[in-house]
């Protein structure tokens, strides 16, 4: 399923460019905390890359970033050719809590970044429509989120934020809310809406083995402060299929990386017990 061209070389305006970018955060009372220092990453358009590392690393610091909802302290990044200095139609974010407006129902979540745009009714209708029939959730038109299940929710918060025809999905850990029977499901969902639909892809996970899954590479973090510690090409010859998924390489992949995950983790512990 992993079809996306290969990663793209510094500069280029279709992709990510992440350049010595460092982050503090500031409190009012107690020290400054280190958050990110010194992160430097090129994605390539319509590439699927997947963030790794142990909590604290900054992984959502990063995320946020990219979205423009925190200014840049040092450092630059740039999308599609454009530095970011706020948020953008550009760039949509699914979180993991669904983020939906539970007094609107599923179309008209999915029609809010659209009236936002100032779309033509008829073009908004018809927009809504194809994203809701996207994310399989014909005949829920009328539902409201709560009476949906989770799985639900996430597929109406991705075709939210796939309707406004963002450049680059920022996913922060959009699966973590969910059992792991509709988290499998909505790890498959996700992957057939990316053939259907390919944009820039950042995602931002705990799960290795879901890294792997879905992402053409996977960027892993340090301890904080986080820096890249090493990035891994996870694409698999053919594309991604179940009988993959459950291959001796598959697994060999996921051990890799999650042994890099683990000496982080372990580093974050120490921190936190001394």
């Amino acid at each position: 399923m992993n079809m996306s061209p290969a990663p793209a070389e510094s500069g280029n305006p279709g992709g990510i460019s992440i350049r010595s970018v460092s982050h503090e955060y500031r409190p009012a009372r107690g020290r400054p905390v280190l958050a990110l220092d010194d992160i430097n990453l090129e994605i390539g358009d319509r590439e699927f890359v997947a963030i790794l590392g142990p909590s604290g690393c900054g992984k959502s610091t990063l995320l946020y970033l990219l979205g423009g909802f925190m200014p840049l302290q040092q450092g630059g990044i740039s999308v599609n050719g454009n530095d970011v200095t706020g948020p953008g139609p550009d760039r949509g974010i699914v979180f993991q809590h669904f983020a939906l407006f539970p007094w609107k129902t599923v179309r008209q979540n999915v029609l809010y970044g659209l009236e936002k745009q100032g779309l033509p009714k008829a073009e908004r209708e018809q927009t809504a429509r194809h994203f809701i029939d996207l994310v399989h959730l014909s005949g829920f038109e009328d539902s409201y989120p709560s009476q949906l299940s989770g799985g639900m929710k996430q597929r109406v918060a991705i075709a939210r934020t796939l309707a406004i025809n963002p450049n680059t999905l920022l996913m922060d850990e959009p699966f973590g809310a969910l059992d792991a029977q509709t988290r499998n499901l909505m790890q498959e969902e996700l992957l057939a809406i990316w053939n259907r639909s390919p944009t820039t892809v950042v995602f931002v996970t705990h799960d290795v083995r879901e890294a792997v899954l879905l992402a053409d590479r996977v960027v892993v973090m340090t301890a904080r402060p986080g820096l890249v510690k090493e990035i891994i090409d996870t694409r698999f010859e053919g594309g991604m299929n179940a009988e993959i998924a459950k291959s001796r390489e598959f697994l060999d992949r996921v051990d890799e990386i999650w042994d890099l995950v683990r000496e982080e983790a372990i580093v974050a512990d120490s921190a936190t017990a001394g």
